[in-house]
């Protein structure tokens, strides 16, 4: 009987030791933090695959946690789907990420945004895709993994803590909760051995916590529609 190579991912890239950081067979970018990059397979968010951030709720810092990513990405536009909160420009802008470069979607059902999602991935234009959704059917993350798949953008969908226990076809899941100065990160699913440690980030604090004036008044900049979905990208005054 043969022997096993030595590396059998020569026999097929999405094949991995169990007791091994998976080699990545795609693209992929730097989180920006050593001590998370050196827990995911490829040292980054893996590009054309659907990453999932399990939060206690949202707002907790998962927009700091990608920024380094998204500055990387933002050759191309940076899409924000149904994001809970108005984001802020000022505060965007002092993280790196240029107002010109980002656009926010919303859409009144769910299966609207996923019909969003779908179209932002097939036109392979952005450089990253944020989705922030509270419930999502399996078969729909199939779709969005396949989708995703026949690009080459960072597609994370930010979805509730309590989701973990849920079966998902993501290529990389991690649970994220707040601490003091930064982050908790649990690793719940990537190719490569279980991680039972909590992982500490720290994150640059927000704009909107270092200004004297709190938080500012924000107008929209420019309304678009896409499939009779209205969207907008904001700004601040």
């Amino acid at each position: 009987m043969a022997a096993l190579p030595q590396h059998i991912e020569s026999i097929h890239p999405s094949l991995w030791r169990g007791s091994q950081l998976a080699r990545a067979y795609g693209k992929t970018v730097d989180t920006g933090y050593a001590a998370l990059s050196a827990e995911l397979p490829g040292g980054g968010w893996p590009l054309g695959a659907l990453v999932e951030l399990l939060v206690q709720q949202p707002g907790v810092g998962e927009m700091r946690l990608l920024r380094p990513a998204l500055s990387e990405l933002s050759a191309r536009p940076i899409t924000l789907l149904q994001a809970p909160h108005i984001p802020n420009a000022l505060a965007l802008s002092y993280l790196g990420l240029p107002l010109n470069k980002l656009m926010r979607l919303r859409a009144p059902k769910t299966a609207d945004a996923l019909w969003c999602a779908e179209r932002v991935l097939q036109a392979k234009s952005c450089g990253a895709l944020v989705f922030w959704q509270q419930h999502i059917r399996a078969e729909a993350l199939r779709r969005l993994h396949l989708a995703a798949q026949a690009t080459e953008t960072l597609l994370v969908l930010i979805r509730p803590l309590a989701s973990a226990q849920d079966a998902s076809p993501a290529t990389l899941r991690l649970g994220v909760r707040p601490a003091d100065g930064g982050l908790v990160v649990d690793v719940v699913k990537r190719r490569g051995p279980t991680r039972t440690e909590q992982l500490s980030v720290s994150l640059q604090p927000s704009p909107i916590l270092l200004s004297p004036h709190g938080r500012v008044r924000r107008r929209p900049l420019t309304s678009i529609v896409y499939g009779g979905i209205p969207s907008e990208v904001v700004a601040s005054d």
